[in-house]
């Protein structure tokens, strides 16, 4: 199993932290997504490509690379 580690801007509370996770955790392929308000970091377990996930990330309207 893979493990795509993402740095995430603009998370600013546990509101943030929970919009980006379920939007990781809806892509194909992902089996867990363990995103990090302190790190500014979300660690991604699957098979989704890093595109697919920085996809999602932008789509909830948050920087992500």
């Amino acid at each position: 199993m893979a493990t795509t580690v993402l740095k995430v801007g603009g998370m600013t509370c546990n509101h943030c932290v929970m919009a980006v996770t379920k939007a990781l955790e809806k892509v194909p392929g992902v089996t867990r997504a363990t995103v990090s308000l302190e790190k500014g970091e979300a660690v991604v377990e699957g098979g989704a490509s890093r595109e697919a996930l920085v996809g999602a990330v932008k789509a909830e309207e948050y920087e992500a690379e």
